[in-house]
């Protein structure tokens, strides 16, 4: 019989009878299955994307390289929806069998682009609005998979192992989450290494047939554990708390706030759960109480009366924002892969007279440089930090971001002289009018460029989230996640903006765009600057915003009551 639970006020509490079937390490399979040919399927549809947009649908550079930052930059905000979605209404299994047919069919249809001769141009033409409804049509349909598989996958693999009865439950859970990120690791470079190598030499036709073969069985091997999965049964979701707060607050403005200067008046002022330690928020954004509650404790009218709980949670968001916005030109930068692409695309790739690396799986350098970082180079850090401060500490999260931003403005700086290096040897060999030209310099001369990123993103990526893990309260943790995910899809609108107005710009006056689809006519190395300065100037922005912050662990005090009824002070959010 099915075990069904119920995720009221943060907890996994069993809400039916309790079976040995569910449940446990013989779902691990089904679930990381799932995720790894997913992963594949994914990383394989998008990794050599710009070279397809480019070469088989004929379209500009920068079109193609605008439509990729749109539809990476809609898959990071669909999670958001699919988070809503599932809490609030379908739950964490629904989503993923959905979501996962959603991405199916957008697989399908991307290789339909490559199976009939008439859903894609002939080459040297344009596409025609029909061959391009069917090409965004499959985006679409991927975008909105990826919201809903990103952000329930690990949450509902966590769901299985969430049995707080059971004796070792917490190193079976660790294990779990072990499994899970090496597989998604080891995904993404089989997807940019093996998956690239087969659409470079076997064509689009049998490299996105692959792709559709390994999201199939994604979505079969996830059906198939059905019968042995806990599934959480949706709540009210913590979107829905903060639209609350913002509703009651602007209803109650006119509102004159009552005097709080016992333990008793506070508990009458403030509506909060029950079992809550919170009487009374913080000084900003108070939420007077009113007398409409229910017999149960529960507010009359949610929309005009809200818990000090729902509005401290409100609070530490909005006090993370400008932190948070400092990652966006992180992001940025991150998301500028379709270029580094074509670039590599016009170098010597050959590492064997026979055998050249794809130009497409360059990116696994960033990966792997970001894996070894985080699990050798982060511990020396630690080592050489605690040896400096003669005490066991580490960088704190802040001065991780700050690092991080450092470093991508310094892979700027190297991406542009290397550009500019190529450039002037595809110029002084008589390529300039030659699109697609190969340039004999080694395309290695790339991998420094993306071991920064990588060691980059180590350090803010990595930190942003522990950052925002440690600053919200402990009913908060998933919105680290999706706060996250939220900054990358701005970046890569960003993305998208820097790069019209580069283009523009760039071709005032009759001159030839930077970033013309002929590389050696273009100027990718002054675009590269652009990004370098813009790194630069959003640093100094970090530096005013963590000023302005404070210390990390300086929290406003929150008016709590003790365990014997004394008011009492706590100086961070985790209630």
């Amino acid at each position: 019989m099915e075990k069904v639970y119920s995720s009221q006020e943060g907890l996994d509490e069993p809400m039916t009878r309790s079976s040995q079937q569910h449940g446990g390490l013989k779902t691990m399979p089904f679930i990381i299955a799932n995720e790894a040919f997913e992963k594949v399927a994914t990383y394989g549809s998008t990794a050599n994307m710009i070279l397809y947009l480019t070469g088989a649908f004929n379209m500009e550079v920068v079109m193609g390289a605008q439509a990729l930052f749109l539809w990476t930059a809609i898959s990071y905000f669909l999670p958001i929806v699919g988070a809503l979605v599932s809490d609030s209404y379908l739950g964490k299994f629904r989503v993923i069998v959905l979501a996962s047919l959603f991405s199916l069919t957008g697989m399908v249809l991307l290789w339909l682009t490559t199976m009939i001769p008439s859903a894609s141009p002939k080459e040297g033409e344009k596409a025609t609005p029909a061959q391009l409804a069917l090409l965004f049509s499959s985006f679409a349909f991927m975008a909105i998979g990826a919201g809903g598989i990103r952000p329930c996958s690990i949450a509902f693999g966590a769901d299985q192992f969430n049995k707080p009865e059971s004796p070792g439950n917490e190193g079976v859970l660790q294990t779990f989450f072990n499994w899970y990120y090496a597989s998604v690791g080891v995904s993404i470079m089989v997807a940019v290494t093996i998956i690239v190598y087969i659409q470079d030499h076997k064509g689009w036709r049998f490299g996105f047939g692959i792709v559709v073969l390994l999201m199939l069985l994604s979505t079969i091997l996830f059906v198939l554990g059905n019968p042995y999965y806990v599934k959480v049964k949706p709540t009210k979701s913590l979107f829905i708390g903060f639209a609350k707060v913002l509703v009651a607050a602007w209803k109650n403005k006119d509102l004159v706030l009552s005097p709080t200067n016992s333990i008793h008046a506070c508990s009458y002022v403030y509506h909060h759960h029950r079992g809550s330690k919170l009487v009374a928020p913080t000084n900003n954004l108070r939420n007077p109480s009113e007398e409409n509650l229910k017999l149960d404790g529960s507010a009359r009218k949610p929309w005009s009366l809200c818990t000090v709980d729902q509005v401290e949670d409100l609070k530490s968001l909005m006090r993370v924002i400008p932190i948070w916005s400092t990652g966006i030109m992180v992001s940025v930068v991150v998301g500028q892969n379709s270029f580094f692409v074509l670039q590599a695309k016009n170098m010597n790739r050959h590492i064997t007279s026979s055998f050249q690396f794809p130009a497409g799986s360059f990116v696994v350098f960033t990966i792997l440089t970001y894996t070894i970082w985080l699990v050798v180079c982060d511990k020396i850090i630690v080592m050489l930090v605690s040896k400096v401060k003669k005490q066991k500490g580490s960088l704190t999260d802040k001065q991780r971001m700050g690092i991080g931003i450092l470093l991508v403005c310094a892979s700027m700086i190297v991406w542009a002289l290397v550009e500019n290096i190529r450039r002037k040897r595809a110029i002084e060999h008589g390529m300039s009018k030659i699109a697609h030209s190969v340039v004999d310099m080694s395309a290695f001369w790339l991998v420094p460029q993306h071991c920064l990123i990588g060691v980059s993103e180590a350090f803010n990526f990595i930190a942003q989230i522990k950052f925002y893990y440690t600053q919200f309260p402990k009913n908060m943790a998933s919105i680290a996640v999706a706060l996250f995910s939220v900054g990358v899809a701005v970046g890569n609108l960003v993305g998208t903006l820097i790069v019209k107005v580069v283009d523009k710009a760039s071709k005032g006056s009759g001159n030839q765009s930077w970033l013309s689809s002929n590389l050696n006519q273009g100027h990718y190395d002054y675009y590269y600057w652009v990004l370098a300065v813009l790194s630069f100037v959003n640093f100094l922005y970090f530096l005013v915003c963590s000023w302005a912050y404070g210390s990390e662990n300086n929290e406003e005090g929150i008016r709590v009551l003790g365990d014997d009824g004394e008011e009492v002070k706590e100086k961070n959010m985790h209630v």
